[in-house]
């Protein structure tokens, strides 16, 4: 995959796709642009050209010294399309990517078409800052593994856990297999523990629409439902499952946001 260098780091990057206008996608913690492989399918059936990278800290990114913040992620993104020659796009972030994406709506607001905020907040509020916390002091003593397997009971509904074995195995594998340091964790953790927009949605003044899973306990939906409250115009939206909801239920998922993405795009989709 090819690499870009900006911001004294390099992005490791996915671009594919022919279509007349871009959606970049911004991952969550610890998760690299694999993230969307069930959702860039999708995407490109619809007629977008899609743009997905690891953020700095995880996968074939650099991973220099943290802790890093919310503007942070969101300035390399800003560095990323740039370089690409990207413009107008439509911005998706999930999670820690819906933190992102905030920043980047509040401070580069001009160049976004539309902004969608996935299973995120504006502020962690006393329950996820406890939660958080936790985790800062499990990665050290345990390891990044034992943390992203406990995460697993976090993400997924009970119907998931009850009668998709299979998947769910193959999910926790996965994230208990992951070869991440310490330090780079204890990085990208810190953008959702001091993550803080709420005085400042009031600037974003793109379409938005703020989607929950209707089930998350991780980030509980009255987090987003504040979010969405607080930005003037936005639309809301729950999807089937919890906050793993793009994996669990992708096709709720994709169907929900290109919904929103076909009342606010430029051009019409391509004919056959």
């Amino acid at each position: 995959m090819p690499i870009a260098a900006v911001n004294d780091i390099q992005i490791n990057y996915r671009l594919e796709g022919e279509g007349p206008e871009t959606i970049v996608l911004v991952n969550g913690l610890a998760d690299d642009l694999t993230t969307w492989d069930y959702q860039v399918p999708a995407f490109l059936d619809a007629g977008y050209r899609v743009l997905r990278f690891d953020n700095r800290g995880v996968g074939g990114s650099s991973t220099p010294e943290g802790p890093y913040t919310s503007r942070m992620l969101a300035d390399d993104t800003k560095a990323l399309v740039e370089r690409l020659g990207i413009t107008g796009f439509h911005l998706m972030g999930t999670s820690m990517g819906g933190m992102i994406s905030q920043e980047y709506a509040i401070n580069h607001g001009s160049d976004l078409r539309s902004l969608v905020l996935s299973c995120t907040y504006a502020d962690p509020g006393p329950f996820c800052s406890r939660l958080f916390d936790v985790w800062a002091e499990l990665a050290p003593a345990h390891g990044v593994p034992f943390v992203m397997r406990e995460v697993t009971l976090w993400a997924f509904t009970q119907d998931f856990f009850e009668n998709r074995s299979a998947e769910l195995a193959a999910f926790e594998a996965e994230m208990a297999a992951m070869p991440w340091p310490v330090e780079a964790y204890l990085s990208q953790l810190n953008i959702i523990r001091k993550h803080h927009t709420a005085d400042r949605l009031g600037r974003i003044s793109v379409p938005t629409l703020v989607q929950a899973g209707e089930e998350d306990v991780l980030i509980p939906v009255r987090l987003s439902r504040r979010l969405h409250q607080a930005i003037p115009g936005a639309e809301w939206a729950t999807t089937r499952g919890g906050h793993a909801c793009l994996w669990e239920h992708p096709d709720h998922f994709n169907t929900v946001l290109l919904e929103f993405w076909a009342r606010h795009r430029r051009t019409a989709p391509p004919v056959g």
